[in-house]
């Protein structure tokens, strides 16, 4: 009997859910071994009943349940709360389920104040009431998934490369535990690194970094952060590479900006980033740019530490 599986997005962009469809042809092997229940992504399967007439959202039940996006309304918790009561297990699908994500990025003002910043300009109508009528209520902050329900699997990622979903879903169905990266980026980075640079003050990433040509081999190119360039792989888990390994920013000459999450559960990106510039020679405390860079260089759940 093949397994059947629930998922569901809540406050997030759809691009985990991209993610299992570049699966490719991998995808048909998952589809001959699971039965979806529930995927508002890609079949029609309402919350109240395919006519809408049902008294409370209800999902079917599954033995697997993958839910992407943070919560940040009623709707997301009722959801969340839902996949929690039906399904066996709960897997934490992307950096905004397992830390926040960008989202989190709103707890840095309160409901009123972040919907004052981002629907109120200089051509923005005014008001008298936010909409209400059929709109969930906002909760006081956005919460990672396993800050309102127990979660069994956490793959982090914006979005999770497809090699890791397809691995994490065929050690599922095999009864496994899933082999998920727990080095940094750093650790699976080719670029040469020659020990602290002489670079006194880091520079944003305004201007190609350093290197001969679009030929020259990535193990000839010095490290980014030792180039000045803010970087976050030093505090990253490793993984966005898939099984090709190589950082897929990396790979590209651009820096890493830290979707994987934090290296250690519980870890702190902001905390931890500090430390390794500051083994790489450079003074936080005199640069007083460095929060709002790693604020917004590197959002992928900073703001919130990991819980787990």
């Amino acid at each position: 009997m093949a397994a059947k599986v629930a998922s569901d997005w809540l406050n997030a962009c759809s691009g985990c859910e991209i993610a299992i469809v570049d699966m490719g042809e991998r995808l048909l092997t998952v589809l001959d071994l699971v039965e979806f229940v529930h995927l508002p992504a890609l079949m029609d399967h309402k919350y109240y009943g395919q006519m809408g007439d049902g008294a409370h959202l209800s999902l079917p039940e599954a033995d697997l349940g993958i839910i992407s996006g943070s919560i940040k309304n009623e709707e997301h918790l009722e959801v969340a709360l839902e996949m929690r009561k039906k399904c066996g297990a709960i897997i934490a699908l992307g950096t905004c389920a397992t830390h926040g994500g960008i989202p989190a990025l709103a707890n840095s003002w309160a409901n009123d104040a972040m919907l004052e910043r981002y629907y109120s300009t200089e051509t923005t109508d005014t008001c008298d009431a936010v909409p209400a009528d059929g709109v969930p209520p906002l909760l006081e902050n956005v919460s990672a998934l396993d800050e309102k329900i127990n979660v069994d699997i956490y793959l982090p990622g914006c979005p999770p490369h497809p090699d890791q979903v397809f691995g994490l879903l065929a050690a599922f169905l095999e009864g496994k535990t899933p082999d998920l990266p727990t080095k940094s980026v750093c650790d699976t980075c080719p670029t040469k690194r020659e020990g602290k640079g002489k670079i006194g003050k880091l520079r944003r990433f305004l201007q190609a970094p350093q290197y001969k040509g679009a030929d020259e081999p990535l193990d000839q190119m010095r490290c980014l952060l030792e180039q000045g360039i803010l970087c976050m792989g030093p505090v990253t888990r490793a993984g966005c590479g898939g099984d090709g390994v190589v950082p897929r920013c990396i790979s590209a000459r651009v820096p890493c900006r830290g979707c994987y999450g934090p290296v250690q559960p519980g870890g702190n990106q902001r905390l931890d980033m500090l430390n390794a510039l500051a083994s790489n020679g450079i003074d936080p405390a005199s640069l007083p740019e460095t929060v709002s860079m790693l604020r917004f260089s590197g959002g992928h759940g900073m703001l919130k530490p990991a819980r787990r």
